[in-house]
């Protein structure tokens, strides 16, 4: 499905205006969204409710943005804006892109519902712009031919969004709901008979150990495998200081633990 591309000069772009005591501008409403996305869902964003949580005028939004979806785009760049920020390449491609994968998939699951409506959209925006450029920048660097670098590009990029849609999608579930899913591992899957499921039940404990964390780190060091294995001799030498380790695993969700055994779609 081919994804919308809004162009820079089809947006507005207007100065703050005050409304009931509050300057109103584009990054106001970007943090408003983003924080009745949290605390309502999808439903809780409307202009309406936007102008009430302002106290301003619905009609005011239409200052800064086109309509909501606009908005939503807008929203989506300020995530991937936060995974950028303090990111600086060290020299060694595999753990900058390493750093930078783990960095957008934990921006986007630091605001589940904002996730699920923005991973899968494209909006030409500066963040997303600076982050496309960054990472095209250290494949290129690293020794990549062109056709190689936006073929490694793109994979790294999807699958970062797509994990971050997928582990979204289960944090956002009703507690109860979240609960129940990562309760089967242990109800349902490691209660298998070997005579009948003899694969499950030998593999039983490591399935209820890993398949209610997230995929994506081990599913990025595959990529980031295959990306060395292209490189062979082409690849820059690392330098000789060791470069800022990238955020662990475990702080991805801020301990909530996605399960990696929903199924996969975008």
């Amino acid at each position: 499905m081919p994804k919308e591309v809004v162009p820079e000069s089809a947006r507005r772009r207007r100065k703050p205006v005050k409304a009931g005591g509050v300057v109103l501008s584009e990054r106001l409403y970007i943090e408003t969204a983003l924080r009745m996305l949290q605390e309502h869902g999808r439903d809780g964003l409307t202009v309406r409710r936007l102008g009430a949580a302002l106290g301003a005028d619905p009609s005011s939004l239409y200052r800064y943005f086109r309509s909501t979806d606009d908005l939503l785009l807008a929203v989506g760049d300020e995530l991937i804006g936060r995974a950028l920020r303090g990111w600086r390449p060290g020299g060694d491609w595999r753990a900058d892109l390493r750093d930078l994968g783990l960095r957008i998939h934990s921006a986007y699951l630091a605001h589940p519902q904002a996730a699920i409506l923005t991973a899968s959209r494209v909006s030409g925006r500066s963040h997303e712009i600076a982050a496309d450029e960054a990472i095209l920048g250290v494949l290129r660097g690293a020794g990549l031919p062109d056709a190689g670098a936006v073929r490694v590009y793109h994979a790294f990029i999807d699958q970062a969004l797509a994990f971050a849609a997928l582990d979204a999608a289960a944090l956002a579930l009703p507690h109860g709901a979240r609960a129940a899913d990562e309760a089967v591992w242990q109800a349902t899957y490691a209660r298998l008979p070997a005579a009948t499921h003899p694969h499950i039940a030998a593999t039983a404990p490591r399935l209820v150990a890993r398949m209610n964390t997230s995929a994506y780190p081990t599913a990025l060091e595959m990529l980031l495998d295959s990306a060395a294995a292209a490189l062979g001799p082409l690849a820059s030498p690392a330098p000789l200081a060791s470069p800022v380790s990238p955020a662990s695993p475990e702080s991805l969700t801020g301990g909530a633990r996605p399960p990696g055994g929903a199924a996969a779609g975008r």
